[in-house]
């Protein structure tokens, strides 16, 4: 009987970095990151429902207490920031930053706990972290910068805004460098937005499969890479809110750039 070889550490990484997709070129889907995203935005949305749903007047319990602290804790954010009325600003950044935390946080399952689960039931590949994929992060930008359009012509209308857009910085007679300035501001703010996200979870991706791949090596360096991995997991706590944050407030200090004249 013969048995398949093992997969050399370029066929492993190269493994754990394809995404389960349909479709080709522009057109092409990454059904893994739909899917995980989706899940596990309804179930912390869920979440969220069964504590509204069972707010008491007097001592709150532990979940309705973590709750309220979530929500106050991203509101005070708002008023530091968003000059404005604030409207839906604040359930916009609650849910981004929980949204992308949730997403973020699928890093720490095992590196190999859901290839193999999804490979027992016939998907050969599957990534289980959303945000290491540019798609997702730029769906994300993209959405926040038509909102912050939106919010421009809300706040300012379309003579408002066509005249900051036309005179500022520079004056009205200027009016091309103005509109080339920010065109390329405003085209900047997705990019940056999408990047900085999907690059330092794209890093800690790798790096949890390159200390797998540094723990099949023997039992010496099986023992290094636990203790490796565990200590990248427990930095990587940090990192998987800090980027969660940073979207965030980046996303509210954009709000308030529309809501403001300039």
């Amino acid at each position: 009987m013969e048995h398949s070889a093992a997969p050399t550490s370029s066929e492993y990484i190269s493994h754990h970095l394809t995404n389960w997709q349909v479709g080709h070129g522009f057109w092409t889907l990454h059904l893994d990151t739909i899917v995980v995203s989706w899940l596990v935005g309804i179930v912390t949305l869920g979440f969220f429902a069964w504590a509204a749903s069972r707010v008491s007047a007097g001592v709150p319990g532990r979940f309705q207490g973590f709750v309220e602290m979530m929500v106050g804790f991203v509101d005070d954010q708002v008023k530091d920031s968003y000059h404005g009325k604030r409207g839906f600003v604040t359930p916009l950044a609650l849910t981004i930053f929980l949204w992308v935390w949730v997403m973020n946080a699928m890093d720490f399952l095992p590196v190999d706990l859901v290839p193999r689960f999804t490979e027992a039931i016939g998907l050969e590949h599957f990534r289980a972290v959303p945000t290491a994929d540019p798609n997702q992060t730029f769906a994300m930008s993209v959405t926040v910068f038509l909102i912050m359009i939106f919010m421009n012509f809300k706040n300012k209308g379309l003579r408002g805004f066509g005249r900051e857009v036309f005179t500022a910085p520079f004056g009205k007679w200027l009016f091309p460098v103005n509109v080339i300035f920010r065109v390329i501001e405003d085209l900047a703010k997705p990019v940056s937005l999408a990047l900085r996200l999907f690059g330092n979870m794209y890093a800690g991706e790798m790096v949890f499969i390159l200390l797998a791949v540094m723990a099949s090596g023997g039992a010496v360096a099986g023992i290094a890479g636990g203790v490796l991995n565990l200590g990248w997991a427990i930095f990587h706590i940090l990192i998987v809110t800090l980027q969660a944050f940073v979207f965030m407030m980046l996303t509210i200090v954009y709000m308030s750039m529309a809501a403001e004249s300039h």
